[in-house]
């Protein structure tokens, strides 16, 4: 296995388990009060549209050549580490 697939199946791991947590705050979400669950909504929308970021520079490095997914790299270690903050953002303002 190559670097660029190792690192491949390190995104798409934390992808899977971030997106594990989003289905966990949406269904907090349907349980909260009426008012409460427009704050939360827009939360998730907010973290689903900063995963569909991540998934996108996942597409962009799986594309990439072995030569240039070096550089892809930062820019995806860029959307990892914003959408890991907004959900852990989010997972403790459900709480």
């Amino acid at each position: 296995m190559t670097n660029k697939e190792a690192y491949q199946q390190q995104l798409q791991a934390k992808l899977e388990e971030w997106q594990a947590e989003i289905d966990k705050l949406r269904a907090k979400a349907k349980g909260a009060a009426a008012d409460s669950q427009i704050e939360y909504n827009q939360q998730i929308d907010a973290l689903q549209s900063k995963q569909d970021e991540a998934k996108q520079k996942l597409a962009e490095l799986q594309e990439a050549g072995e030569g240039a997914w070096e550089q892809l790299k930062t820019g995806a270690e860029k959307a990892w580490n914003d959408l890991g903050e907004a959900v852990n953002a989010a997972k403790s303002k459900f709480r």
